[in-house]
């Protein structure tokens, strides 16, 4: 089949800034999708638009419904960092789309402050928890966020402070690229934030303060940055146990038994897309999991409470799975399936 879909980064100028080919395939389109402020860029010429719904997967079956059919989706910047792209590639082939991105937000700000990308954690708090940025925040790091609202640089400072880090100087690029373009330079511990564009991406020289907390950024946090009630892995044990289970992208973890789920946090702190289900039959030791979960940067952590093995029904098939009291992971024999 032919490329029928077409995804098209637009940045701030709008159709200013296209070049001729991403030009021709929103013209050449029968539908154009894409949130508001884009399709606000396009003259009205009575083609069919469609506007991002909230949920969104409502729109993306709406768009394989319409296969073969000529759509073309705005997406802000460039479509596959923290965008619709890989959403869509996820669904539909990518022999059947032609994509034509523009600078990402990182780019854009890198370009602004003289900042190396490669060197820099990019994040987003785009419908996220402000947390996960947690296990990012380390001494002398560079951070680009993503912000999901005009509050969240307030949100990320708050954060900081509470850490330790409240020296951390932050950079606010608003509407980069268009004539609103505007760059606020703040401290974390600054007494007030001015009002701030909700079109906007915070970048941080992070700065760890005399009474900073810092957490490796390798298995084996300290025992005290748990909550727990004496009954936990504990850090040496817990640091050869992530070693032997060697977490990889993607891969999900059964912590059953898991306490104050200290072995499922460290997982999914290895790497952003690991997974973990924090099995625990403990209504109290829950509530401590969350509280962990929270603190330690990764708020996605399952928590499943009940008796195993009957609460394990309907999970998702893990790579491996570690129970209380065994010596060494084993395998699932479990059919495969999400990793």
């Amino acid at each position: 089949m032919s490329r029928w879909l077409s995804i098209v980064g637009i940045g701030e100028d709008g159709l200013e800034g296209l070049g001729e080919e991403a030009i021709a395939l929103i013209a050449g389109a029968d539908v154009l999708i894409g949130g508001e402020r884009h399709l606000a860029m396009l003259p009205e010429d009575g083609r069919e638009r469609m506007a991002w719904p909230s949920p969104l997967s409502a729109l993306v079956e709406e768009i394989q419904r319409r296969r073969g059919q000529a759509l073309c989706v705005l997406a802000t910047g460039d479509p596959f960092c923290f965008g619709i792209g890989s959403t869509l590639a996820r669904r539909i082939p990518m022999e059947e789309m032609q994509v034509i991105p523009a600078p990402s937000a990182f780019s854009l700000a890198c370009a602004r402050l003289g900042w190396s990308l490669p060197d820099v954690a990019q994040l987003t708090l785009h419908g996220r928890p402000t947390s996960l940025i947690i296990p990012a925040i380390q001494p002398d790091a560079r951070l680009l966020v993503l912000s999901d609202s005009g509050a969240t640089p307030a949100e990320v400072a708050r954060l900081l402070c509470e850490k330790g880090f409240g020296g951390s100087e932050m950079h606010v690029l608003e509407h980069m690229g268009g004539p609103k373009e505007r760059t606020l330079h703040l401290r974390a511990d600054q007494a007030e934030f001015p009002a701030i564009a909700d079109f906007n991406t915070i970048a941080v020289a992070c700065r760890a303060g005399a009474e900073a907390e810092i957490l490796p950024t390798v298995p084996g946090l300290p025992d005290e940055a748990f909550r727990h009630d004496g009954q936990m892995t504990k850090r040496e044990v817990r640091a050869v146990t992530l070693s032997a289970l060697m977490p990889g992208p993607g891969q999900l973890l059964w912590d059953v038994g898991s306490g104050c789920g200290s072995v499922a946090v460290e997982w999914m702190r290895c790497h952003p897309t690991c997974q973990a289900a924090a099995i625990e039959r403990q209504a109290v030791r829950c509530e401590m999991i969350s509280s962990n979960a929270t603190s330690l940067g990764v708020p996605y952590l399952q928590i499943v409470s009940g008796e195993a093995p009957d609460c394990l029904a309907g999970l998702p098939a893990p790579m491996l799975f570690l129970s209380a009291g065994a010596s060494t992971p084993r395998e699932s024999s479990r059919p495969a399936g999400k990793r």
